[in-house]
């Protein structure tokens, strides 16, 4: 699923033209993070992730490499020591997340960092969340879980999974009557994100 990462990608298996560094970081040992789009059978849409904020890397990894998996739900009770505005607010957050009831994950940088040990939080970083939601999410509870949120220590920005695609917590929240849901082939604007194929988009 998007934001899972993967670990048993080699340098071999990236095409002749990926960047130096997409090589430097499987060799590293670094994994991979399952992207949200189309892959034929046997291959899974994942992205490498650089030093840098601007290096990412969209690429195929085949399905039999895998050798490990870690989904973000994994990494709610992970700890690091490491002193940073994002990993403050994970703090702040986990027990009043956790008593929700819902089950939510850590992705972004600071899922990345949190599963493979590699560095990738900085003092500017955002604390990036997701939430499970195979039911929907009252707007009204969705803003109330946004102050929560904007009540942290860092911007923090939580993704709600539906079985239909990802939205921003933050859209769901807002007053828009309609909002973005992202699946594999597109994005498109609906009214309710748990029901989309009954609106014309």
């Amino acid at each position: 699923m998007a934001h899972d990462l993967l670990w048993g990608m080699t340098p071999e298996q990236l095409p002749a033209d990926a960047p130096a560094w997409v090589s430097e970081s499987l060799s590293a040992g670094q994994p991979v993070v399952v992207r949200r789009a189309l892959s034929a059978a046997g291959l899974v849409a994942v992205g490498v992730r650089g030093r840098l904020r601007e290096q990412r890397f969209a690429t195929l990894m085949p399905a039999d490499a895998i050798q490990r998996r870690v989904k973000p739900e994994d990494l709610c009770h992970v700890s690091i020591d490491r002193d940073l505005p994002a990993l403050r607010a994970l703090d702040q957050l986990r027990p009043i997340l956790d008593e929700c009831g819902w089950v939510w994950g850590v992705s972004g940088s600071a899922g990345f960092e949190l599963a493979s040990g590699f560095v990738a939080l900085h003092e500017g970083s955002d604390l990036d969340l997701i939430l499970r939601t195979p039911q929907a999410l009252e707007r009204s509870q969705a803003h109330a879980l946004m102050k929560i949120l904007d009540a942290a220590v860092c911007p923090v920005d939580m993704q709600l999974q539906t079985p239909f695609g990802a939205v921003a917590l933050r859209e769901w929240a807002g007053s828009a009557r309609r909002v973005l849901l992202k699946n594999a082939t597109e994005a498109c604007l609906v009214s309710d994100p748990w029901n989309p194929q009954e609106q014309a988009a």
